[in-house]
């Protein structure tokens, strides 16, 4: 019952009488279950979540009498309601139907830094936007025929027709964590009701992912190696962090000598991957290559250390001055050489750790040791943070604490990017806000590091026990001991008849 054990539940129960009652009697109704009830929770935090993108979907109608989108006046900073769907549907041609990875589109056209783009995500993230896309075209046009049907802009039925699905997806990663903890199933309520659903489910296209990489965990957890592989290698295909996990998938099978249970998941992720990206690649190689371009050219991201350490103290950098097409070779270097630390130490702890760690933790220090040296941390990638946290550590009241800091990142980022001259805010504010959101999850990372070296302390190993070594992908079952043989019955020797007759006569 949360009420009697996590004390931010117990507070917040105040408010409607208090923590559950001793005689209290639970389980008694036919539909609120827990997973209705946590679902019900994030159907409400996404429409929130959208509601809070809202403001940059208003129109207006020009002297001409044309309807056009309203992003006057910086509005997408002002209102905070900045999303990447709606200016990339005209950048990258989703406007007028342009294939993905086949159909250019040109940068600063006119200008002497012109240069040919492609769609700059992963497969199926660009060829979500193209169908999305499409779906947004049908729409319009059946509108015009069927005089009650709601419509608008193309652009806004765009983000609304993505928006359902990127809802779809954040339901399934809510379902995914209840049903990996049938112990504690309202710890799933903290990946519902979470700030940061509210500000980024709908900023970019990273729901997706998060679920199948989610889904991957609970295949894990449901003895499933070969499906879970096939979950991972689908979200790696959406955006590159599902495939982060497959290295505590190694190190949880080399601890336990299960090697052959992860080479399926590492296998089938790979082949996977391989086999949705390989007609892209085939096809139209310069386009596939895009996003890997992108990654190797793109500069240090204001989110980043880098960047703020340079910024503050004139340091050029690591790689000095660059034109915006140069690519920050030596920066890239580092950041690599930095993650591959991270994941050495990771693995030591891993092999040394007095029980095998329960992969979960080991997910959740891996993908934060990506974002913590990366030279990008795009706001929106703390959703993969999210699910892993809370099958990590759940501590309610630490983990909503790091999620509303988190979230709340967003709104000197936006005043940044607006600037002091059209009354933005400082760049100390946003740099702080982004070093307080860096140092809360290294300090999740090392509270994790703890429950792994004592395991005692971990909530999840004490609420299943700690017998059981790890709940989110449990060893195989240990057969029970072969019956000892029963002796044969010993077959008792005819009596003689003679005897027979005299006990008779007895």
């Amino acid at each position: 019952m949360p009420t009697w054990t996590e004390p931010l539940a117990a507070s917040a129960s105040r408010l409607i009488g208090g923590p559950l009652g001793r005689h209290a009697l639970v389980g008694r109704s036919l539909f609120w279950t827990p997973l209705r009830a946590v679902l019900l929770l994030a159907v409400v935090t996404l429409a929130l979540g959208w509601l809070g993108k809202a403001p940059c979907l208003q129109q207006y109608t020009t002297e001409s009498g044309s309807i056009e989108l309203d992003w006057s006046a910086d509005r997408q900073y002002v209102a905070m309601c900045y999303s990447d769907t709606i200016p990339l549907w005209g950048l990258e041609g989703t406007n007028v139907g342009s294939v993905p990875y086949r159909d250019p589109w040109i940068e600063n056209e006119g200008k002497p830094d012109e240069k040919v783009r492609y769609v700059e995500y992963p497969v199926l993230t660009g060829f979500f936007q193209y169908v999305n896309g499409r779906l947004a075209d049908g729409w319009t046009e059946l509108a015009q025929t069927v005089p009650l049907m709601p419509t608008a802009l193309t652009v806004v039925m765009y983000f609304n027709i993505t928006a359902i699905w990127l809802a779809f997806a954040w339901l399934a990663v809510v379902w995914a964590v209840r049903a990996m903890r049938r112990t504690r199933p309202w710890d799933a309520a903290l990946v519902a009701i979470s700030p940061l659903v509210i500000v980024h489910a709908f900023t970019n296209w990273d729901t997706p992912a998060v679920a199948f990489a989610t889904m991957g965990l609970l295949a894990l957890a449901r003895r499933r190696p070969v499906l879970a592989g096939v979950l991972l290698g689908i979200g790696g295909a959406f955006k590159f962090y599902p495939l982060l996990l497959l290295l505590p998938v190694l190190l949880v099978g080399l601890r336990r000598r299960e090697l052959g249970q992860s080479v399926r998941t590492i296998v089938s992720t790979v082949v996977v991957w391989a086999a949705i990206n390989a007609p892209i690649a085939i096809l139209y190689p310069v386009g596939w290559w895009e996003f890997f371009r992108l990654n190797q050219t793109r500069h240090a991201d204001p989110d980043s250390l880098y960047f703020i350490v340079s910024h503050l103290s004139g340091w050029p950098g690591f790689d000095g001055e660059l034109a915006d097409w140069q690519a920050p070779s030596v920066l890239n270097a580092v950041t690599a050489a930095l993650f591959i630390v991270c994941c050495i130490a990771i693995a030591v702890l891993a092999l040394r750790a007095p029980r095998t760690p329960r992969i979960a933790s080991l997910a959740f220090l891996v993908v934060a040791a990506f974002l913590l040296v990366n030279k990008v941390w795009s706001p929106q990638y703390s959703l993969w943070l999210v699910p892993l946290a809370v099958l990590a550590l759940p501590r309610w009241r630490l983990l909503l604490a790091w999620m509303l800091v988190d979230a709340l990142v967003w709104v000197p980022r936006m005043f940044y990017f607006l600037g002091t001259a059209h009354k933005g805010v400082p760049e100390g504010y946003f740099f702080g806000a982004v070093l307080l959101r860096d140092a809360m999850v290294v300090m999740l990372c090392v509270l994790v590091v703890r429950s792994v070296l004592r395991p005692e302390e971990d909530p999840v190993r004490t609420a299943v026990g700690l017998d059981e070594d790890d709940p989110d992908w449990p060893p195989p079952p240990v057969p029970d001991p072969a019956p000892a043989p029963v002796p044969a019955a010993v077959t008792p020797s005819p009596t003689p008849r003679a005897e027979l007759d005299t006990s008779r006569a007895r």
